[in-house]
């Protein structure tokens, strides 16, 4: 999956429990600044790969697909956001838009590496 589709996922996730699972086409092309036909293909890409789903109303879900993949990208977002402020220091901000582009790239091996680490550095006593 492109990095794309991962960010209109990690969107949708958010945006899910949020508006409480109410989330239209709309939200997300708000919520990420885009045009409403660019969301309206990306979410046709998404649909035809068996992550998202829509109901008769409009609202759109996550299928459990499309769920664990989400989770697993949002996992990896807050993961190096904490790991990025924590340990190079810089801003939240930085760290927030930093943490958005690696999540993307990194392999499973350094992100379970970085997170056991970061879960060591975080336990009380350590």
């Amino acid at each position: 999956m492109q990095e794309s589709g991962e960010n209109y996922l990690e969107t949708l996730l958010i945006l899910s429990e949020k508006l409480q699972d109410k989330v239209r086409a709309v939200d997300l092309a708000k919520e990420l600044s885009f045009s409403k036909p660019s969301v309206s293909r990306a979410l046709g890409i998404l649909k035809n790969s068996g992550y998202i789903a829509a109901d008769e109303k409009g609202y759109i879900r996550l299928t459990e697909a499309g769920r664990s993949k989400a989770e697993m990208i949002y996992e990896r977002h807050n993961v190096l956001t904490r790991l990025f402020s924590l340990i190079a220091g810089v801003s939240p901000e930085t760290a927030e838009k930093d943490a958005c582009r690696v999540e993307h790239v990194i392999s499973n091996e350094t992100f379970y590496g970085l997170k056991s680490y970061l879960s060591r550095l975080e336990k009380p006593g350590s």
